[in-house]
This record gives C-alpha cells, sequence and structure tokens, in this order.
C-alpha cells in the first residue's frame, strides 16, 4: 500500500502504538477489542482511534468493535511490518555500534544486513554479527542485498556527507540520529532522532 501524504504523521506514528497494542492483545488471546479498549493501552482518545484508523478504510463494526487479528494484519500491512524491511547502518561508534546488538530491530521484522564507516581503524572490525565495511561498498551493498532504509549514526560535521551518500546508494527512507538535521531530495523520506532534543523537552515538564 504505497504511502498516502494527506495522512498527518503523527496518525503515522500512533499507527505503529496501535500495532504494538493488538500484537499484545492478539498474544493475550483477546478476539475483538473497542476503541476505547485500543485508545486505554495507547494512551488516546477512543475518537482519536477511530479517526486514525478511517484514513485506510473501514475496519470495525458498531457495537461489535474491531478483530484484533484482523486489524494486527491491516495495520502491519500499512506500516510494512508485514515483510522483513533490509537495513544497513552508517557509523559505528558508541551509537552505532549499540545499535548493531539491539534485538528489537529483529523482533520487529527489520534486519540490518550491513554496517559502514569511513575509519580504517573500525574497518574490518566485527560487532556482533556484523564485519563493518568500507563505505565505499554501501552501493553494492544496498543494490545486491535489496536494503531500503539506512541509520545514520554519524557526528553531525559528517551526517550530510552521510545522508547524500545513502540517496546515491538507492536508499529511500533514512534514520538520522545525529545531533544536526539533513537534506535529503524529493522522493526520499527522512526521520530526524535528536535524543538531546527530547530530553530538554521532558526537562521542561519536570516540577520547579
Amino acid at each position: 500500500m504505497p504511502a498516502n501524504p494527506q495522512v498527518p504523521e503523527p496518525t503515522v506514528l500512533r499507527l505503529s502504538v496501535y500495532l504494538r497494542v493488538l500484537s499484545r492483545l492478539e498474544a493475550e488471546e483477546t478476539d475483538r477489542a473497542s476503541s476505547a479498549t485500543i485508545g486505554v493501552r495507547a494512551g488516546v482518545r477512543p475518537e482519536q482511534v477511530r479517526k486514525d484508523l478511517s484514513y485506510f478504510g473501514e475496519f470495525g463494526r458498531p457495537g461489535l468493535g474491531y478483530s484484533v487479528p484482523e486489524l494486527r494484519r491491516h495495520l502491519a500491512r500499512i506500516l510494512r511490518a508485514d515483510r522483513e524491511l533490509r537495513v544497513v547502518l552508517l557509523g559505528v561508534g558508541r551509537l552505532g555500534s549499540a545499535l548493531l546488538g539491539y534485538p528489537g530491530f529483529a523482533e520487529r521484522g527489520f534486519q540490518v544486513v550491513g554496517a559502514f564507516d569511513s575509519d580504517p581503524e573500525k574497518v574490518g572490525v566485527r560487532i556482533g554479527p556484523h564485519v563493518v565495511m568500507d563505505v565505499q561498498h554501501l552501493r553494492f551493498v544496498v543494490a545486491e542485498l535489496g536494503a531500503e532504509i539506512g541509520i545514520l549514526a554519524l557526528p553531525a560535521e559528517a551526517a550530510q556527507q552521510g545522508a547524500d551518500l545513502m540517496v546515491e546508494a538507492g536508499l529511500r527512507a533514512i534514520l538520522n540520529l545525529a545531533a544536526t538535521s539533513v537534506s535529503v531530495p524529493p522522493g526520499v523520506a527522512a526521520r530526524h532522532l535528536d535524543m538531546t532534543r527530547e530530553l530538554e523537552v521532558l526537562a521542561y515538564y519536570l516540577p520547579g
């Protein structure tokens, strides 16, 4: 299912939360769930659940709620979580190295198929199941293994160059973990996760 540009980004973010809620409900052998049940577990109002889902069709039945297995399958398909997605990582410093050992990617269907760096001292080093490759081989690995998503874990001063290399290699989705934003051309999706910014937002809510 192609991405719908009319769907607000916050809705897409909540779909991921709903998918996790539905996976837990299915593991609990819950066959049907109302928007209220999903909303409580997702931390949103029932009407928000219904509005978010309405962008993608009619899934529930009045008075009966949603079929948990059916809705989970629909959301998995919408989020491409019904198939393995291959990921490459650029930058194996402390953060990148830690991500290579994170089991949550594989559990959610994201398979890291390559780790890259430009530092000669890091190239050839084994980190878990991965041997770090020279960034010069990025485009060949992307083409050969069909990688679709790139994780950018470089210092801020190298982030844009790294993003450019990912785009040139054929990646069309980039998760940027550098402490700066990057520019990408039309047709390439990029998300920026700045952990310092998130901490600053949390600090704002601290009492006193």
